[in-house]
């Protein structure tokens, strides 16, 4: 089936690229404008742009020309006839319908559009701090460029513009505080960071609860109901406020999939607010598949990533209900979670390893030593290995793949590889693959036969005008004036083109032929690839498939039916903060805020990291005290935690050798016994988080308050039932005593007065004070716990 996915949702100012799956290199296919909102410049019956192709402009200038007049719908940047991939640019909110002609049939796509979300700011640096650091030596820069996520690190594209003493970049961006870099004259390295502050709310979130209603008369049908909680994000600062609670709502999308145009009407009509409750009749009738799948979609002065369910309600051949559902009363329905998170995946520690140094200072590095080593991950209670690439590449570092289906010849053979895998399974610890589909390797034969013209590859990768290159490189032309494109400077890994079926057909086999083999895929610089693209990969590998990306900021988006779990960029960035002095440890606490100001709605779907193989060492920069008590954290929040190796072995060279013969034997025993308190306290790994409570009462009678910090980790709350599953939210240790975590980030012990309902540190660290030597330090109701690093008490 070419049919293209799920209904689709962004704001006017956000693209969208809409594409067949399972695409056919030699098929044809055509989109068509079905209907459109009234004021759009697109009206039933349009197709794509004949003077427009490929993705929209990503600049982000206030000016820009790029931000005027643009087309609507854009054909894909290929040198076809038809339009298999298009880019839909919504120039106003409302609901646009397409039709995609494609050989199987005429498939229909939906795309629910908001309002713009963006406003418009300045960013201003004086032109002392942007002196460029080229041959000129401190020389004024002659230009500056803006490079930021919200432009897709593209140097060259977002220009300053000089104002007297100043460089000013005027923007127009969504709400949030920004990173950005303002680079002089193409040299990163001279390169200004800063935030832009951009006020505004954050992003609504939404759960979803599914009940069945029974019918009041015997003619009457049981209902279904689907009750969307919907939070407003919380308030972080005045930059990042909260969102307006009397603005929520809730938008209801049936899959165009499952049911046909007015069966999908009908059902949409019954939304009632938060509401959808629909008769089991309507969803059993005709024009209504056995399995639907319906996604809510948060709304109020922003928009936020949906939720979705499937639900059953058809018979099986023996006249027995499908699947299952508590919350039913006859036992007729079933309500699942489509893309659900492997089992072993909802909380492993995982375990990267920087291919090429982990064997040690002398010997190489190769499958089989790796294999040699896998003792030591189980020792230390590893869930998961995330290897750095293992194909071939001519780097170290592994990234810049010149071949997807062979290993690299350094590290051994495929069957060297499936050995490993095949010892870690026998360990009990699954492998997370590398997948580099961005971007291949400049030397990729693939590359090389683009740039020299030859026809059947012309469409491979993608081109830019050459006006914007800063590498230097003199590029074969293929057309004129351009050059391959890439981000950032990256010159030596050009962007793969994902307009061209034959790219998506391709990279879908890469795919499809490590997935047999490992047990996760671990996404780099997933942000470069299409949505759509992701969303066809999550439903084509096996359901026990764990899905990682590497997303920088990390992106609530990425979550809709795509990724399980998501580099945590809020707390890595406090951590270091918090290393550094520049933030109190309280500050955690405002690190999972954002997140959720994001619009991320499961804590347990974050990364938790304090370093990987892009970052200096935590050790290096912010002192093994400072190391040990961030760990604690990442350790004691819901997510998976992330140990990069070398971490736990003292390791202070980002990518140098593990340090076997020479490391930190102490450092390594308190990552191993936090994996295993974590592996023995279901509340480590399935509860929530509070910072009021008991974790309000601590005090730091003596340290440093400021490098302390404490939670609890309750057990999550009891509810009527679960949209996914149909079981209880609460499992067999909801009834447990809560854990009280305190974490100092401090070189000395901290004493902390802590409520005398406490008992034991499960971690075993904390020393109790005795109080007649702390007179008047403690309180009725209080004990007193020396904290070296952190204490996990009961």
């Amino acid at each position: 089936m070419h049919e293209p996915g799920p209904p689709r949702t962004t704001s006017v100012g956000e693209p969208v690229e809409l594409a067949p799956r399972s695409p056919d290199p030699d098929g044809t296919y055509r989109w068509t404008v079905r209907a459109a909102p009234p004021d759009s410049d697109l009206a039933a019956g349009d197709g794509p742009d004949p003077g427009a192709t490929g993705p929209p402009s990503t600049a982000t200038a206030a000016s820009s020309d790029a931000t005027a007049a643009a087309a609507v719908l854009r054909a894909g940047e290929t040198g076809r006839d038809d339009d298999p991939v298009v880019h839909l640019d919504p120039d106003v909110p409302g609901t646009y319908v397409l039709a995609l002609d494609a050989p199987d049939g005429v498939h229909r796509q939906r795309v629910r559009v908001f309002p713009d979300e963006r406003r418009e700011a300045e960013i201003r640096v004086p032109a002392a701090d942007l002196a460029s650091d080229g041959p000129a030596g401190g020389a004024e820069a002659d230009r500056v460029s803006l490079l930021w996520h919200l432009n897709e690190n593209r140097l060259a594209l977002d220009r300053a513009e000089r104002d007297g003493d100043e460089w000013v970049a005027s923007v127009r961006v969504p709400p949030g505080r920004h990173g950005f870099g303002l680079v002089p004259d193409g040299d990163r390295s001279a390169a200004y960071h800063g935030d832009c502050e951009v006020p505004g709310p954050g992003r609504p979130r939404l759960s979803l609860d599914a009940t069945v209603v029974e019918a009041d008369e015997p003619a009457e049908s049981d209902r279904l109901r689907l009750t969307a909680a919907v939070e407003a994000a919380p308030d972080i600062d005045d930059v990042e406020r909260g969102g307006d609670p009397d603005a929520l709502d809730a938008t209801f999308l049936v899959d165009d999939r499952d049911a046909d145009p007015e069966a999908v009407a009908a059902i949409e009509s019954r939304a009632d607010g938060r509401t959808l409750s629909v008769p089991l009749d309507e969803l059993r009738g005709d024009g209504v598949d056995d399995a639907v799948r319906i996604h809510a979609v948060p709304r109020g002065e922003r928009y936020g990533a949906a939720e979705t369910v499937r639900i059953e309600t058809g018979e099986t051949e023996t006249g027995e209900t499908a699947g299952r559902n508590a919350t039913e009363p006859g036992g007729s329905v079933a309500v699942s979670d489509p893309n659900p998170t492997p089992e072993w995946a909802e909380s492993p520690t995982i375990y990267e390893v920087f291919v090429r140094s982990f064997a040690g200072d002398t010997l190489p590095t190769t499958f089989r030593e790796i294999e040699r080593r896998v003792e030591y991950l189980d020792h230390l209670g590893v869930d998961a290995l995330w290897l750095t690439p293992v194909l071939a590449s001519p780097t170290e570092h592994g990234y810049h793949v010149t071949d997807y289906y062979d290993t690299a010849t350094d590290l051994g053979s495929r069957e060297s590889f499936e050995s490993l895998v095949e010892a870690c399974h026998d360990a009990g610890i699954r492998v997370v693959f590398d997948l580099v589909i961005n971007h291949t390797s400049r030397d990729h034969p693939a590359f090389q036969l683009h740039s020299a013209g030859v026809d059947a590859y012309a469409d491979h990768y993608r081109r830019a005008d050459a006006a914007g290159d800063v590498t230097g490189i003199d590029w074969a032309e293929l057309g004129d004036g351009d050059i391959p494109d890439y981000y950032f400077e990256w010159g030596r890994i050009p962007n793969l083109n994902y307009d061209s079926p034959a790219v998506r057909a391709w990279l879908l086999d890469v795919v499809d032929e490590w997935a047999g083999v490992v047990d996760g895929f671990r996404a780099d610089v997933a942000w470069g690839v299409p949505h759509s693209f992701w969303k066809e990969v999550a439903d084509r590998v096996p359901d026990d498939t764990l899905l990682l990306d590497e997303t920088l900021p990390h992106d609530p988006f990425y979550g809709e039916g795509e990724f399980h779990r998501h580099y945590d960029t809020s707390l890595y960035e406090t951590l270091r903060a918090i290393g550094a002095g520049d933030e109190p440890a309280d500050a955690v606490e405002t690190a999972l805020a954002h997140g959720e100001w994001l619009g991320f709605d499961d804590p347990a779907s974050q990364m938790r990291y304090v370093e990987n193989h892009d970052e200096d060492r935590y050790l290096a920069e912010h002192g093994r005290d400072a190391l040990r008590a961030a760990a604690a954290v990442t350790f004691t929040l819901p997510g998976a935690p992330m140990i990069y190796a070398g971490q736990e072995r003292g390791n202070e060279t980002y990518r140098g050798p593990i340090r076997w013969h020479d490391g930190d034997n102490d450092l390594t025993e308190f990552h191993r016994r936090l994996a295993a308190l974590r592996e023995a306290e279901p509340l480590l790994r399935d509860g929530t988080v509070a910072f009021d409570g008991r974790a309000a009462d601590v005090r730091v009678v003596e340290g440093d308050a400021e490098r302390v910090v404490a939670y609890e980790r309750p057990p999550a709350a009891e509810a009527s039932g679960d949209a996914e599953t149909g079981d209880s939210a609460a499992d067999a240790d909801a009834d447990g005593d809560p854990l009280l975590v305190v974490v100092n980030f401090a070189a000395e012990p901290a004493t902390v007065a802590v409520p005398c309902s406490v008992g034991t540190d499960l971690f075993g660290d904390a020393d109790a004070v005795d109080r007649d030597r702390d007179a008047g330090a403690g309180r009725d109701g209080e004990s007193l716990l020396a904290v070296d690093a952190v204490a996990v008490l009961r």
